[in-house]
């Protein structure tokens, strides 16, 4: 089979596409004939040698999430048969990963009809995130929860899972997200100068809890907007009161002199929740584009930029 894979650490140029052999699923997995790879900033982390010490020895392949219809069974696995559609996370410790022809998946979910495999892709990792945000958060219903970059695709699909649990939701995003934002019941402001001063204006009261979605040092969706991850937490933190009221899930270091509270411990126990509400039009993660296997230098090149304007979809 066709796969991308690195054999040494560096930028994404390190990444070739090879023919390889195809996978075989260990107990408890499948192998599934994939028809998209959602691609994700700690992919190109990853090649630079994120984790490197606490994974297995090069080559590795790339692709965190994906999307297709099942193709063989590991000992044990009952609840799915050949040829289903799934979604879910892929094996990444092992030679190839998610973008390839074939992969294999630890945890899975039927792709509910309506949803195309370039959805579903782009699901598993931001809606794992988000949900386990939330949960850590301990955000309850009633509650104002501000989420600060919502234009993100994991700050997107916070803010449409805490306004299905009856959370009301003040965001913060670039002018791309804005109305879309807004659309789902959000009340939404940019970024950038004076944000405090907008978000209590629209709250109206207290800010019950702060969740941080915003890439560390990057733009989120648009070149000529502020870096909303510049300065933010010690606002959301004046905002709500108490660094203990705020998560972030991706300003580790920040955190950790601050005092916000952060998530880590990845958990996909959640997978047939995001399926059903995928299916009912509540979950989606916004595709920007789609690229083929030999296109993966310029999908590094748009992620990399920090303002693709939503998820970036391998196809095959």
């Amino acid at each position: 089979m066709k796969a991308l894979q690195f054999d040494r650490f560096g930028s994404p140029d390190v990444i070739v596409l090879r023919d390889v052999p195809r996978p075989e699923p260990e107990p408890g997995q499948i192998r599934i004939a994939v028809r998209a790879c959602g691609l994700t900033p700690a992919d190109w982390h990853l090649v630079d040698g994120l984790l490197a010490d606490q994974l297995p020895p090069l080559p590795r392949g790339l692709g965190l999430e994906i999307a297709g219809t099942v193709d063989a069974l590991g000992d044990g696995v009952t609840d799915v048969r050949i040829g289903d559609r799934v979604f879910g996370p892929a094996v990444y410790a092992s030679p190839t990963a998610g973008a390839a022809e074939y992969a294999l998946m630890p945890a899975w979910a039927r792709i509910p009809d309506g949803v195309t495999d370039e959805q579903a892709a782009a699901l598993p990792m931001a809606a794992e995130t988000a949900w386990r945000a939330l949960d850590d958060l301990g955000v309850r219903p009633g509650e104002l929860l501000l989420v600060h970059g919502a234009g993100s695709t994991v700050g997107e699909a916070a803010v449409r899972f805490a306004l299905h649990r009856g959370i009301r939701v003040i965001a913060t995003a670039g002018q791309t997200r804005a109305a879309a934002l807004e659309q789902i019941g959000a009340r939404v402001t940019a970024y950038g100068n004076g944000m405090a001063d907008r978000i209590r204006a629209l709250s109206e009261g207290p800010v019950d809890r702060a969740l941080d979605t915003a890439p560390t040092g990057g733009r989120i969706d648009r070149a000529d907007q502020p870096s909303p991850a510049e300065g933010s937490l010690p606002t959301l933190i004046e905002l709500t009161g108490d660094p203990g009221r705020v998560l972030t899930v991706s300003d580790f270091a920040a955190a950790a002199d601050l005092g916000v509270r952060i998530t880590t411990e990845i958990r996909y126990d959640h997978m047939n929740e995001f399926a059903r509400l995928a299916g009912e039009g509540i979950l989606a993660v916004p595709v920007a584009r789609t690229y083929t296997l030999d296109q993966i230098q310029q999908a590094a090149e748009l992620s990399q930029s920090r303002h693709p304007g939503g998820k970036l979809i391998l196809v095959l």
